[in-house]
């Protein structure tokens, strides 16, 4: 019998996440899982602050993203959901990772963003990433959903 007792779930806080966070979910209650809910500040080397781009504006809004991981995870108590909030910073693919190791979870569940061409060339692909490296299965969620999602 498969036995899952911690699930790693990142979210970027977009719809694509939302939708992996609903099988998280939906997983977590079917195995009475703890939920890792993480989320990676990713400050690129482009937009690094400048003079005009003050570091004020960097603090503000790494605290409107750790505010948004908190509510989100309160939400998932308030429904019953054993949820923890994971704040990390640097290469997504690589905390998500390198978290899943730390916390020894027994799955990762995630939303892919399905870039393909040109942007799937430039951009890489997180998911793929976190496959390729992860220590435990990975659930990967395409959007859209399928129709017994609810």
């Amino acid at each position: 019998m498969i036995e899952i007792q911690k699930i790693l779930v990142p979210t970027d806080f977009s719809e694509y996440s939302q939708h992996a966070l609903k099988y998280a979910v939906a997983l977590a209650q079917s195995f009475k899982a703890k939920l890792y809910v993480v989320h990676v500040w990713e400050q690129s080397i482009v937009a690094a602050p400048t003079e005009t781009f003050h570091a004020e504006i960097w603090v503000e809004a790494e605290k409107s993203e750790r505010e948004q991981l908190n509510q989100l995870t309160q939400e998932l108590r308030t429904k019953g959901i054993d949820a923890e909030p994971v704040f990390g910073s640097g290469i997504a693919h690589s905390e998500i990772v390198k978290t899943a190791k730390e916390l020894d979870v027994d799955l990762i569940t995630l939303a892919t963003h399905g870039r393909t061409g040109l942007r799937h060339l430039v951009f890489g692909s997180t998911a793929e990433k976190i496959i390729q490296l992860a220590p435990c299965p990975v659930l990967v969620v395409k959007h859209p959903e399928h129709e017994f999602v609810k």
